[in-house]
């Protein structure tokens, strides 16, 4: 896991050229078809070294709206028994499987007490756009060890993660938990590591030059660095998977052009496109197939990483 930091730090900090892709299931559901995705995209993770960094997303806790599957943590028999003790096992036994084949893993980080059991198998973090605002995830954010992304708010909100990012870089002091699993008073040392990820909201996507060079200025105003990941999913797809190609091509347009902020981006992708309903019967779902946002599929990707690799590879000549 450290190595897969480390690269982020870089990329982050602007030591590394290379684009950071994010790429993976909107969630976790089926171990087995996540790891055949994640031998996938760990050879297009070697073949494309020189220009692109590639993490998988490996996302096992979701926020709901209202109700819903919470993730593979909090019901990993998919059957509402809500077997957190093996959904922490099983999600670490998964981590590891996916660093095993060279893969750095990202995730999002839901729950404040899920990291205690998962974060040193994490190379790169997400806070979500509904807690964002959270003092207690930006206290949490603080003391992780791994580079963090704040998305903006549901309402398209840059400030919530500006704020949150200058929380989370500073120490702070909050009740925990301690190893033993006493109640504790949690000291941390701030992440140096957090940066702005746009991910649109209800006033639509943020992801065109103008929006950009919006953000450049509001980032370069908190005295923060430059450095921009794009969300392709969510309100900057107008929640239509199907178009994440699209969000992710206009970027590379702005790139080409000589836009030196935008440092990467994610994109929610399967074995399989679409999404399919849950819940149902388990011997039901089709395989690689998402049961939470659609997702385009491997097809899909794997073209769409051998264009950004095109794209990308003059700015290396």
């Amino acid at each position: 896991a450290a190595a897969g930091r480390a690269e982020a730090q870089a990329i982050l900090h602007g030591r590394d050229a290379r684009f950071l892709a994010i790429v993976g299931p909107c969630s976790v559901h089926d171990p087995e078809a996540a790891l055949d995705y994640a031998r996938r995209l760990v050879s297009m993770r070697e073949e494309f070294s020189d220009v692109l960094c590639i993490f998988m997303r490996v996302y096992f806790e979701k926020p709901r709206t209202t109700v819903g599957w919470k993730g593979l943590v909090m019901d990993p028999h998919l059957d509402g028994s809500h077997d957190i003790a093996s959904g922490l096992r099983l999600g670490r036994a998964f981590l590891r499987e996916v660093l095993d084949l060279g893969l750095p893993t990202a995730t999002e980080f839901l729950d404040p007490i899920t990291p205690q059991y998962v974060a040193d198998l994490v190379c790169w973090g997400a806070i979500g756009a509904r807690t964002t605002e959270s003092q207690t995830h930006r206290q949490m954010a603080s003391g992780l060890s791994m580079p963090l992304g704040f998305k903006n708010g549901t309402d398209g909100s840059i400030q919530t993660a500006i704020n949150a990012i200058k929380a989370a870089s500073q120490p702070q002091t909050f009740l925990g938990i301690n190893l033993d699993g006493a109640a504790s008073a949690v000291v941390t040392r701030g992440n140096p590591g957090c940066h702005l990820v746009l991910r649109g909201g209800a006033s639509g996507p943020n992801y065109a030059a103008d929006s950009i060079a919006q953000t450049e200025a509001i980032l370069a105003k908190a005295n923060l660095p430059r450095s921009i990941l794009v969300d392709c999913s969510h309100d900057n797809s107008a929640k239509q998977p199907e178009r994440q190609p699209e969000v992710l091509r206009a970027l590379l347009a702005q790139i080409a052009a000589g836009n030196p902020s935008i440092m990467g981006a994610m994109v929610e992708s399967n074995l399989e496109s679409g999404s399919q309903p849950f819940p149902q019967p388990k011997e039901k779902l089709r395989y690689g197939v998402s049961i939470t946002d659609g997702c385009i599929g491997w097809a899909t990707t794997e073209t769409l990483i051998r264009d950004l690799h095109a794209g990308l590879a003059p700015r290396f000549r």
